[in-house]
């Protein structure tokens, strides 16, 4: 008989995954995976202790398992006895791969998918293959765990929802100034979200200038490396702080930085984007209304411009 608690549904039981009435499946740990399907399998960031029962067991029962790096899957697969064939599947041959797994999945065969840490397709291979499988119907499951970003954002101290995770920025610092002065763009347009990117330790710094640029230098931030590690660290501050800690102390590891979202008074009034673009376009073409305001708000002018002919067909819609 099973020491696991007995469950009944009954409609009390249902709730929310978080909330009172969860319940947890009790049919066991090992896995019995469907003829011809994908399955993404969450791995540690860096603790070898996070990896879980369910996923060894997944990668046990699969037929071959995809991964970017076969040297650094085979010491997780080493640790825990997996002794499943493994297959390289990373960004350079993703594409090119793609048709011939699939005709694999279609004639059976039981697929798992790793990255070389954390969670598949964020910021990792795969996307492309789960979204050709979902498209011929195939059986795509997952099994969760560990993720640096949400993990970093836990223990950042800054709000945990609404968040809004990017990737790598990129790795230009022009181009990185566009993508954060679009995420400014929409912050005075109404969004409040935190921030969220992945970053390598060299480029950190020209990462932090270049967001004091856009978002400027009081705004509350963190920066959180090598996670789950022995020298896990989480530094906060504002984003000067951290420009300040780092520049005085080597960043190492691996990295997630993360930007708290803009007080109320930052997107208030005169210093609304949309507010400014408004008032500019009343008696300014699109083109000036968006040169006028940019160098005023201190965003790119392709940004400026982009959200002014939005506001303009709108104002034409109206009429």
């Amino acid at each position: 008989m099973s020491d696991l608690p007995s469950y009944t549904h009954t409609p009390e039981n249902d709730s929310t995954p978080e909330g009172p009435g969860h319940a947890y499946d009790n049919s066991g740990s090992s896995a019995t995976l469907p003829s011809g399907s994908l399955t993404l399998v969450a791995t540690p960031i860096g603790n070898l202790g996070d990896m879980s029962v369910r996923a060894i067991e997944t990668l046990k029962a699969a037929d071959v398992i995809l991964c970017e790096d076969t040297r650094v899957t085979a010491k997780l697969l080493k640790a825990y006895n997996v002794s499943t064939p493994t297959q390289i599947l990373h960004d350079h041959n993703e594409e090119d791969r793609i048709p011939g797994l699939l005709i694999r999945l279609a004639s059976g065969a039981r697929m798992a998918l790793v990255s070389d840490a954390g969670t598949p397709l964020v910021s990792d291979p795969g996307f492309r293959l789960a979204r050709a499988a979902l498209a011929q119907d195939m059986v795509v499951g997952a099994v969760p765990g560990a993720n640096a970003a949400t993990l970093a954002l836990t223990l950042s101290g800054l709000p945990p929802h609404p968040y809004l995770f990017s990737g790598f920025a990129a790795p230009r610092s022009s181009a990185r100034r566009t993508q954060f002065g679009v995420l400014r763009a929409a912050e005075q347009a109404g969004l409040s979200a935190t921030l969220i990117w992945y970053e390598a330790p060299h480029r950190l710094l020209d990462m932090i200038e270049d967001l004091i640029v856009v978002f400027g230098p009081e705004r509350q931030g963190a920066v959180a490396r090598e996670l789950t590690k022995r020298f896990e660290e989480v530094r906060r501050g504002t984003l000067r702080e951290l420009q300040e800690h780092f520049l005085h102390t080597a960043p190492r590891g691996e990295i997630t930085i993360l930007v708290g979202p803009a007080d109320e008074s930052e997107n208030n009034g005169e210093e609304d984007l949309d507010a400014r673009l408004r008032k500019a376009l009343q008696t300014h073409s699109v083109k000036d209304a968006a040169t006028l305001v940019a160098g005023a708000v201190n965003l790119p002018r392709r940004v400026v411009y982009a959200r002014a002919l939005e506001l303009g067909s709108e104002g034409a819609d109206k009429d």
